[in-house]
């Protein structure tokens, strides 16, 4: 199966790169999935031992399984994805693509992340590229392939290495990407030459709810605070590795306005259940009249008004905007990736944008760190769980719309092990509150199912 794999992505890497013509959305796609930019995070010999460091009863589950179905135990761990049989980058579309949307896996086996682990995933059977990724689990993967590294004798990753000063995740679906973006800069000037011996920043740890992709477009600055205009260069902080210096970023500079392309094209996916279309009429009514200020319109005649809402009135977890100094924003907008203060940068954005909810039904949970499990949540602010973990790699909650998930008061005492903790959310710890958007305490109980109806239209 793996020469297979490996045969598929040597042929399609030649084919990819023949193409060079300007802001290509579908050459930007197979730039994200064929090329890597960084340095590999391990090889397949390593991601298929992983299972041996399991913990029980899936370790044995997965020593009784075929190879095949060890892969899919393995994909399902790690919230990673098969490509479609119609990914842009299978040069067979009648087969299914048996690699991970979220890798770039070259002829040698070596397997390299790409932007799509954490905005490609899974939900409701759909596998859908720039659908935040609530399944991804960064910490554990590296962990456990770490552990295999170490084993067999391999040299470690500056991902195996790097964990262990920067946390990866504490809970499955999210990522500390704001943080690592900090580090990353601090040693860099602002032509992106490394500056050696500098001491690591001051940094404030915390998980981030990765934002859908098809909202790109509408929007004039990106991150949950709007602090940067956007660009094709923004895209590229993710390469700020050592072995990358200036030339590399104005050699790939061409690759990022694809990619740039790529992301506009993005529409966001149709919710596929039954709709009630009155009741739906009616939550329209509702949110034209108390939501649209903030998210804006849809329809025939959209708007989107780019709303900073200030953190004192929007009142959700506010240690993100805390934690991304004023010194930070600034490096990051007089850098190359700023050019050079000609962009916008919002040294003290003062709250978070409210985001578009195209797509929304697909794209829970909600809020910017991901604490809100489903719509039903967010539209009644008192009933959202104090901790809660998803039932199921793919099960969806049609009634409260979002994630199918069981609730609790608190983490079981009995879970201790690390890796089970991951699968819980809990809204107590620091930077995964659940509070705020109280908004939604204006309507009547009977407006909120209609609204409720209405964002599975958009």
């Amino acid at each position: 199966m793996m020469r297979g794999l490996l045969c598929i992505t040597g042929f399609f890497t030649l084919f990819a790169f023949a193409q060079t013509d300007a802001a290509d959305p579908q050459r930007g796609y197979r730039l994200l999935t064929e090329k890597a930019y960084l340095l590999p995070d391990f090889d397949q010999e390593t991601f298929d031992q992983a299972w041996r460091h399991w913990p029980e009863p899936l370790r044995s589950q997965a020593e009784a399984a075929t190879p095949e179905e060890r892969r899919r135990m393995a994909f399902s761990r790690y919230g990673l994805t098969e490509r479609s049989a119609s990914d842009p980058a299978n040069p067979d579309a009648s087969n299914q693509d048996p690699r991970p949307l979220q890798y770039v896996v070259n002829e040698q086996g070596q397997w390299t992340m790409n932007c799509f682990a954490c905005h490609g995933g899974k939900v409701a059977g759909q596998r859908i590229p720039g659908l935040p990724n609530a399944n991804y689990l960064l910490q554990t993967l590296t962990e456990e392939t770490r552990s295999v590294k170490l084993e067999l004798e391999k040299p470690l990753s500056r991902m195996d290495l790097g964990s262990v000063f920067i946390p990866l995740g504490t809970t499955r679906g999210g990522t500390n990407a704001v943080m690592f973006g900090v580090a990353l800069m601090a040693a860099r000037d602002p032509e992106l030459n490394v500056l050696p011996g500098l001491s690591a920043p001051k940094m404030t740890h915390h998980d981030m709810d990765p934002p859908p992709w098809w909202h790109f477009k509408k929007k004039t600055h990106i991150y949950i605070d709007g602090f940067a205009e956007k660009g094709h260069r923004g895209l590229m902080q993710f390469m700020l590795v050592k072995q990358n210096g200036p030339e590399k970023f104005r050699e790939w500079e061409d690759d990022f306005r694809d990619v740039y392309a790529y992301l506009e094209s993005l529409e966001p996916p149709e919710y596929p259940f039954p709709v009630d279309a009155p009741l739906a009429a009616q939550g329209e009514r509702a949110f034209l009249q108390h939501c649209a200020e903030c998210h804006g319109t849809y329809g025939e005649e959209e708007s989107y008004p780019n709303r900073i809402v200030p953190i004192d009135e929007v009142m959700t977890d506010r240690v993100r905007l805390d934690a991304l100094s004023a010194p930070a924003r600034q490096r990051y907008g007089e850098s190359w990736f700023g050019h050079f203060g000609k962009q916008d940068t919002r040294l003290d954005p003062g709250g978070y944008v409210a985001p578009p909810l195209d797509g929304v039904w697909a794209s829970a949970p909600y809020l910017h760190n991901g604490s809100v499990p489903t719509l039903w949540h967010v539209l009644n602010p008192s009933e959202r769980p104090a901790v809660w973990r998803r039932t199921s790699e793919d099960g969806y909650d049609e009634a409260n719309v979002g994630l199918e998930i069981s609730a609790h008061d608190r983490v079981p005492p009995t879970v201790l092990d690390p890796r089970e903790r991951r699968e819980f959310f809990d809204t107590s710890r620091f930077g995964k509150s659940a509070a705020g958007h109280l908004f939604p305490d204006a309507l009547t109980p009977e407006e909120k199912r209609a609204v409720l109806e209405y964002l599975k239209t958009l």
